[in-house]
Parts: structure tokens; C-alpha cells; sequence
């Protein structure tokens, strides 16, 4: 669902957090890395590592493997335990841990009551000292994976595949181009001793930090430290990859022909900007007014569902934003040094599409060169200084800020602390000049997905105007600023349009 901006109601404990209370005791000193949120009074213990490594770890010709490495530990058999087995001890323990990996982060996470610590411990261990990494389980899993890209984000996830295809397109040449899944021959192409390799060279002690929230003692900082200890030192560092996106030339659009679907839509650029700076929270609270994601108040959802009803949702984000058709705020550990500027316009019918596009195209062209209003910037601030306390609302989902302010090189109380003291001191000025510099339509990377290609791409490159008809009344208003909307210039070049069937999409 979304949300109306001004209608959340914070619970005491919430409001005591953004003061730094809330049952917490300031955190333990930290001269050995590890990520500690102690909660005294929270009955529970979050765990957390962070492997330092990615999708963008992949060999070529192996693209998957990081990710079907890190499934191998989370859904997988140890040495000690069969995966069914794992799951019936886990179940009584309402307990369970997982992984997820990104384009830079490898974080395995799990969460039990403190009084079934000792054997949640054990367990967790077994996964990341003790895989079995078994043939049985290296096949179930590859298959899930292949069945992903094959089935689901080609036939049964049109705006994931419209994300993933915008982000191959911005990043095509680089590591961080293919999908974390992999390609369907990257995944054709592993082996089980790919991912013993894989997991000897990157889990290793130097490559991994702990994290520890909740009720627990000093003890079991050391019990957990003393575990991760045991894991091989590296022969030598895992070879960093390089991800420089080329430069974008123009409106390049990509068409991921689907047949019978119906048109779902993102475009973006890369952006050099990142969390801990001024300038970044100056551009969020910009991106939280044009399109605060799954929320009834942003611009963007107002101008093309609200008062045109064209589809389910419009958004933008200054962030990657994963599985953001589920989501309704932002998962941690995706961490990346190397982000975009993306607008997603939600599944409309395709005779639509161009309209919806270009009028996202013009809100955001009109920000640019007009700047928010006085009077949107202090709604926006007033929003977000509340607003924010929902993005971790929990000891885990706090904990995982925490791992991510690491990744970031972020000290003190972290980037959630400073989200609050910059959103309350920042200008009016210093928003529209952080727009200014970091945004521009003149070159940008367009995805669709579409049951219409061929007749999008004439459309797209003759650059004719695209109507659009109501099955209800409008007002002139509407009417009036439609017109406007549906000559908003294109200005796609004739080699700049491509059209790949959804059958080949990240074929490898």
C-alpha cells in the first residue's frame, strides 16, 4: 500500500530512538572492527556478517557465482546437519538466518531468542565455518537460480526486469552489469568446485566483520569474534574490480520485447554521490519531493496516478532500491560504491507509455530548472524529519545501518543520526543547488518492457506527439497541461533505440 505523508502515528519507544534511548546503552568501544548495538532490555540478539564481496566478484563467464555461493551457506547442508535437518532444529527456536548478497556485500543474518542462543549459535557457525557445499544442494539451488532469470524475472516480474535492465544498460562493460542472479550461461557454466573456490578465497578473516545487536554479553562478542578467527587468513587479497559506466551519449533506449506484455518503465544516469555527505541528503530531500517511494504525496504519483489514474505508482530514488515492488522501506547490506538516478514508472497499457514518459521526463526537467519551492521544501523537511524513524524500526534493521555505515566509511553515530541533524539544518539554496549539479535529462539511459516494441520504437523515434484519452472527465486544467505533456521532446537519435527479446535478455 502507500502511504499519506502526514498520517503515521510513532510509538514512544520510536520517538525515544531519534533521541538515542529507547532501552539502548551507548555502544560498547570498538578497536577491532566489529559492529556492536547492544539493547539491554531487547530479549532477542541479531546477528550479523559482512563478507566483503559481491556480484561484482564474479569471473567472466561465471556471472551467479557469489550469489549461489552465499545460498549454498544460507540454504544449504553443513558438515554437521543436513538442510533439513537445519530447518527442523531451527523451527522450535523460531529462529533462522539468511543471506543476502549485492552488487559489493555479502551480509549472512540471523536473529534467536537469548535463552536458545547456545544452540542458534551452533547452527549459525556450522554455515559459515562448516558448509558441505553437496552436489544435492548445489543442484537444487543452481536450479532456483536459472529458474529465476528463465522464468521469473523474464515472465513474472516485468518491473524487476526493468530495473535490472536500466541498470546493465548504465553499467554494460562492467562488473556490476549482469544481474546478482547471474545470466542464464554464467549460471549453465558453475560448478560445485567454482564455489569452493569461490567461498575459500573471499570468506576468509580478513574479509569479514561482525556485528553483533540486541541482549547480549561480553561473552558472546568474543565467542563470535573468537569463530570468525578460524576462518582461513588469504593467500592473497581478492582482486578488485574496476566499474567505470561509459559515458551515457544522448537518450539511449532499450526495448525488452515480451510478447503481450504491457509497458513498464525506468530511466536514469549515473550518479557520484554517496551516503555521509551534505550534498546527498540535500539531493534526498529533493528525491524524497519528486518521488518518495510508495508514497501517496510525492510528485511524481500524484501527477500520473493521482490525477490521471494511469497506473499503480510512480517513483524515484538517489539509491538502489531492490525488489521495491514488496518493499516499503529500503533493505540494508547493498552497500555500492557506484549508484543512479532512477525513475520507475509502474505497469501502464502501452498506448500510455510514452505519455507516462514523457511526462516523468518533464517533472524531473522541471526541477531542474525551476528548483523546489519554498513551500515544498519545509513540507518535505517536515516529512522526512519523521518519517525517517521508520527506515529502522527494529534492532536488526538498525543493526544493519550500522554494517552499512562501514561499508560507507561513516563514524560517529552513523548515517541515521546524521540524516536527522542535516534534513533540520539544511537550506532551501543548498537543496536546489545540489539539483542543479547532480541532475540533467540530456543524457540518460531509458528501459521498457514491452508487448509493443516495433511500434514503440517508431513512435519513440519520430518523436510525434502521444495523446492521451480518459474514460472519464478532466478538467481543463488537466486537459490543458496534457497538451504540454504529450509534445514534451524525446529527442532520441536514430541509432538510438535497441530492441532485445525478452527470451535473450541476460542470456549471457
Amino acid at each position: 500500500m502507500c502511504c499519506p505523508r502526514f498520517t503515521h502515528s510513532f510509538v514512544a519507544a520510536l520517538m525515544l530512538f531519534s533521541l538515542g534511548c529507547g532501552g539502548s546503552t551507548p555502544d560498547a568501544p570498538d578497536h577491532s572492527g566489529h559492529v556492536l548495538l547492544p539493547v539491554a532490555d531487547d530479549p532477542t540478539i541479531s546477528f550479523m556478517i559482512w563478507f566483503k564481496v559481491g556480484s561484482q566478484d564474479d569471473p567472466n563467464g561465471k556471472e551467479g557465482l557469489a550469489r549461489l555461493t552465499g545460498a549454498m551457506l544460507s540454504s544449504g547442508s553443513t558438515t554437521a546437519n543436513t538442510y533439513e535437518d537445519i530447518l527442523d532444529k531451527l523451527y522450535p527456536l523460531a529462529s533462522s538466518y539468511s543471506v543476502r548478497v549485492d552488487k559489493e556485500m555479502t551480509t549472512l543474518s540471523g536473529r534467536t531468542h537469548r535463552d536458545n542462543l547456545d544452540t542458534f549459535f551452533g547452527l549459525l557457525q556450522d554455515a559459515y565455518l562448516r558448509p558441505a557445499f553437496s552436489e544435492e544442494d548445489f543442484d537444487r539451488l543452481r536450479s532456483d537460480q536459472l529458474n529465476f532469470i528463465e522464468k521469473t524475472l523474464r515472465f513474472a516480474s516485468d518491473e524487476e526486469l526493468g530495473k535490472a535492465t536500466l541498470t546493465d544498460s548504465i553499467f554494460a562493460g562492467t562488473p556490476y552489469s549482469h544481474p546478482i542472479a547471474g545470466t542464464v550461461a554464467g549460471i549453465n557454466a558453475l560448478t560445485v568446485d567454482d564455489v569452493r573456490q569461490f567461498y575459500a578465497g573471499h570468506y576468509t578473516r580478513d574479509n569479514a566483520v561482525i556485528a553483533l545487536g540486541g541482549g547480549y554479553d561480553d561473552g558472546l562478542v568474543t565467542r563470535f569474534a573468537d569463530s570468525i578467527a578460524t576462518l582461513p587468513v588469504a593467500t592473497a587479497p581478492p582482486a578488485v574490480a574496476t566499474v567505470k559506466p561509459q559515458a551515457i551519449s544522448g537518450r539511449q533506449v532499450t526495448l525488452v520485447s515480451k510478447p503481450g506484455a504491457d509497458a513498464s518503465i525506468n530511466f536514469g544516469f549515473p550518479i557520484d554521490l554517496h551516503r555521509g555527505s551534505r550534498e546527498f541528503y540535500a539531493l534526498w530531500l529533493a528525491n524524497s519531493w519528486l518521488g518518495e517511494h510508495r508514497n501517496s504525496s510525492s510528485h511524481l504519483y500524484n501527477v500520473i496516478r493521482e490525477t490521471r489514474g494511469m497506473n499503480y505508482g510512480d517513483y524515484s530514488y538517489i539509491e538502489s532500491f531492490p525488489e521495491g515492488g514488496r518493499r516499503q522501506m529500503p533493505p540494508t547490506g547493498i552497500g555500492r560504491k557506484h549508484q543512479i538516478f532512477e525513475v520507475w514508472i509502474r505497469t501502464l497499457p502501452n498506448n500510455q507509455a510514452l505519455f507516462a514518459l514523457r511526462a516523468a521526463l518533464r517533472e524531473v526537467d522541471k526541477l531542474i530548472n525551476d528548483g523546489m519551492s519554498q513551500e515544498a521544501f519545509e513540507l518535505t523537511r517536515s516529512f522526512l524529519s519523521k518519517y525517517y524513524l521508520h527506515y529502522a524500526e527494529s534492532t536488526g534493521r538498525r543493526l544493519g545501518y550500522r554494517v552499512d555505515d562501514h561499508f560507507y566509511g561513516i563514524e560517529g553515530d552513523g548515517h541515521l543520526a546524521q540524516f536527522a541533524e542535516m534534513i533540520s539544518s539544511l537550506t532551501h539554496e543548498e537543496v536546489n543547488a545540489a539539483i542543479k549539479k547532480h541532475w540533467q535529462l540530456d543524457n540518460l539511459q531509458i528501459a521498457m518492457v514491452t508487448g509493443e516494441a516495433d511500434t514503440l520504437k517508431a513512435a519513440l523515434l519520430a518523436d510525434t506527439p502521444s495523446p492521451m484519452t480518459y474514460a472519464s472527465e478532466k478538467s481543463a486544467e488537466v486537459l490543458a497541461e496534457d497538451k504540454e505533456i504529450e509534445s514534451f521532446p524525446l529527442s532520441i537519435a536514430a541509432d538510438g533505440v535497441r530492441v532485445v527479446p525478452v527470451s535473450e535478455i541476460f542470456g549471457g
